[in-house]
């Protein structure tokens, strides 16, 4: 399936690269970071989700999110389709590295979804990982990627709101805040001189 789009309107590598450049620069994103990618190929052709997955759209989505990884260094991973449980495609390396637990299944356009499919062919040796706490994250047609995100997860508002017909929604992770009215989230010049014992 191939889109259709304005002439003047961007195509689908370049508002990736747009949208996923800026939540890289406000979150500071950089190597040994993840991000975590969930992706309606059908929801971009303007169609309902899980109805017309299309592995040419999930290619040119795939280009713009490479060229900026190669420009940041952070690890993407890709969330497959319900039918696989939203499992993460990924390096082994990047498994091996972060001790996750690795689940058996090679994901196809039907049962993966085709970005999950597209991801996992363009991969060195890939795999899939059963869960992730990713930094960070971009979900192109509503598919779900919370379940993903580190804990605190804080959405970001893009320029761009659209990847082709699909909504798009970013979010940024923070640590948990922890402590109550005394506790301290900046640093000080000179710490406050009284002590708890």
């Amino acid at each position: 399936m191939t889109i259709e789009l304005d002439s003047d309107q961007p195509g689908l590598q370049e508002q990736t690269v747009t949208i996923l450049r800026e939540l890289a620069l406000a979150g500071k994103l950089g190597p040994g970071q993840i991000v975590v990618i969930g992706t309606s190929t059908s929801e971009v052709a303007g169609q309902k989700i899980g109805t017309s997955g299309a592995v040419n759209v999930a290619q040119q989505l795939l280009a713009g999110i490479r060229e900026v990884q190669q420009e940041f260094g952070f690890d993407p991973v890709f969330q497959c389709c319900e039918h696989l449980n939203r499992a993460l495609v990924m390096e082994r390396s990047l498994l091996t590295r972060l001790g996750l637990t690795e689940v058996g299944a090679v994901p196809v356009p039907k049962a993966g979804g085709s970005m999950a499919s597209a991801a996992y062919r363009s991969l060195s040796d890939p795999c899939l990982a059963e869960h992730v706490q990713a930094h960070a994250g971009v979900d192109i047609g509503e598919t779900m990627i919370g379940m993903h995100l580190r804990h605190v997860a804080v959405p970001f508002r893009t320029t761009l709101r659209y990847i082709g017909e699909a909504r798009v929604t970013t979010a940024l992770t923070r640590p948990k805040l922890i402590g109550g009215e005394r506790a301290v989230y900046q640093m000080e010049e000179q710490p406050d001189s009284t002590f708890c014992d």
